[in-house]
């Protein structure tokens, strides 16, 4: 397939499912929001529109947005996407509506994730627990297997994604109903332009992250370019010394923050890669 064609026809799924948007199923997914005080608002905009990226500056209310593949495409796999913004906001149509709607014309059921910002990786990463068990929960509704429920991350998103792939055994929030019997470990995690990842000694893995032969397969893209760069790197080096499946990409050029918009060359080579690992593990 040429994926080129297929960038240029991201606008044109988005908008047909933006078009849907009023039949979009939203999730909220807490009864009780743990660790806020304050009564559920609908998420804030920023002021921010610079590079046509809309982004959310506050959230209180984490929800999800389901976006399901047209019928006949099931592949029967769930993915949770987490946008990017260093934790302050959530850059929630380039990483996350527009991610979707091309990861539903692949025929997977996707889910956006609107975690908790700004300025709050515990409870964004509570929200990321919560987000797997309730789509494991009703999996059969969406006609995916809970044991194809993934995620792919974003900057930020993807260090959420890294952690949640790390700490999925720990209890971080009081049980609130039947889903949270289940297991949080996404069954497989895309890492693009991951961030934060690097926090060591001589900027090595991040101390706390747990990586050990029970993390599920990792997809990981990248630009030499990228400041943040480097996060691939010592993730890629972790996972091959802990004997977990991953594949890294690191290209020459094309910086930090493209999503997959059409014109950027790290944004055309990135998806179509992607999408072969992904067919590769059987999804």
């Amino acid at each position: 397939m040429n994926y080129r064609m297929l960038f240029l026809m991201i606008a044109g799924i988005t908008a047909y499912f933006n078009a849907a948007a009023q039949e979009r199923e939203i999730i909220h997914l807490w009864k009780d929001v743990p660790g806020e005080t304050g009564p559920k608002k609908p998420h804030e905009l920023s002021d921010d529109t610079s590079r046509d990226v809309t982004r959310i500056s506050r959230v209180s209310d984490p929800v999800l947005h389901v976006y399901r593949p047209a019928p006949g495409k099931n592949r029967g796999a769930g993915i949770i996407v987490c946008p990017g913004g260093g934790y302050s906001i959530l850059a929630i149509d380039l990483e996350g509506h527009e991610v979707a709607a091309w990861l539903a014309d692949l025929g997977f059921t996707a889910f956006v994730l609107e975690y908790r910002v700004p300025k709050k990786p515990l409870n964004a990463l509570q929200d990321f627990q919560r987000a797997v068990r309730v789509v494991r929960s009703r999996a059969e509704e969406w006609g995916i297997q809970s044991g194809k429920v993934g995620a792919i991350g974003f900057s930020a998103g993807g260090d959420l994604v890294a952690r949640g792939s790390s700490f999925h055994e720990k209890k971080l929030y009081p049980p609130q109903d039947k889903a949270d019997s289940l297991t949080a470990k996404p069954s497989f995690s895309l890492l693009i332009y991951p961030a934060y990842l690097d926090k060591g000694e001589n900027r090595s893995i991040t101390p706390d992250l747990e990586i050990g032969s029970d993390y599920p397969p990792v997809f990981l893209f990248a630009t030499a370019d990228d400041s943040h760069g480097n996060s691939t790197l010592v993730m890629a080096g972790a996972l091959r010394d802990a004997k977990v499946p991953a594949e890294q990409h690191l290209y020459t050029e094309g910086g930090h923050g493209y999503g997959l918009r059409p014109g950027n060359p790290a944004a055309d080579a990135w998806p179509g890669l992607a999408a072969k690992w992904l067919s590769q593990l059987g999804l």
